[in-house]
């Protein structure tokens, strides 16, 4: 189990803030909501929120920041997005020019901070019930792969969703199911169970971020709509600047995870 697990996220986002901490967070702070990241200008802030309300299943909205604010006022009061997860890419043109561990050097007065959920969020859920999480097993970060799926285009911004994989006993399908469809602030049900080429995927074992996971006979891969969908939608777009996490990389919030559900 993540030495993270069962620690207090003002207590995680501190050490994130200080540098200590750098890793990926799947597996920490179990209960609680995580976040993914999108930063753009003001001028492009609109058709962003546009973007999100036609997708809500990859783009499910937690917290829009104030212009030019990189504090937080709802889901963890104090936050300074700049500085409070533990890795960032910067994007320019489309072109992923920067990983760094701060962005404060690049803050604007113009800036739009985005959080939307993660579905890190529904996996402590999962694994209350029994329910077997693969890359957590694994000590890796979530396989996240590019797909054909295409999200419903708005303003500059359009392309196609990225989706997070675990596979699952058959028999634990079901259960994933109707756990996941109680929360779809945090992407709710999957969006595919199956055969991954039917939805663009040609082979597992190379994600498009993330790590590649043990599949075993008997199991299925699960696909869930994922919120480093915005990422690629940056890099098919091209607006002129954003800043994201890193994937893998979430913002830990102070919402539980029991506050997200129907």
């Amino acid at each position: 189990m993540n030495e993270y697990a069962h620690a207090a996220p003002a207590a995680v986002r501190e050490k994130i803030r200080a540098g200590a901490l750098t890793t990926q967070t799947s597996g920490m702070c179990l209960g609680y909501a995580q976040a993914n990241l999108a930063v753009l200008p003001k001028a492009l802030a609109y058709d962003f929120l546009l973007f999100t309300q036609r997708n809500p299943k990859p783009c499910p909205i937690l917290e829009v920041s104030d212009v030019g604010d990189p504090f937080l006022k709802t889901i963890a009061k104090g936050c300074n997005i700049a500085s409070d997860i533990p890795k960032y890419r910067v994007y320019r043109n489309g072109e992923l020019t920067e990983e760094t561990e701060n962005v404060e050097h690049l803050w604007r007065d113009d800036l739009v901070a985005f959080l939307i959920g993660c579905s890190f969020s529904f996996e402590s859920e999962l694994l209350e019930a029994g329910v077997s999480v693969r890359h957590i097993e694994e000590g890796k970060n979530v396989p996240m792969y590019k797909t054909n799926i295409p999200c419903v285009p708005a303003g500059v911004f359009s392309g196609n969703m990225v989706v997070s994989m675990r596979p699952l006993p058959y028999d634990q399908v079901v259960k994933a199911v109707n756990i996941t469809a109680s929360m779809p602030r945090v992407h709710g049900t999957p969006v595919h169970i199956g055969d991954p080429a039917a939805i663009g995927i040609r082979d597992l074992s190379k994600p498009d971020f993330g790590d590649a996971v043990t599949v075993r006979p008997g199991e299925t891969p699960v696909f869930w709509a994922c919120g480093v969908t915005p990422q690629s939608i940056v890099m098919h777009s091209r607006p002129e600047f954003c800043i994201t996490h890193a994937p893998g990389h979430m913002l830990i919030t102070d919402i539980k995870n029991t506050d997200l559900k129907f």
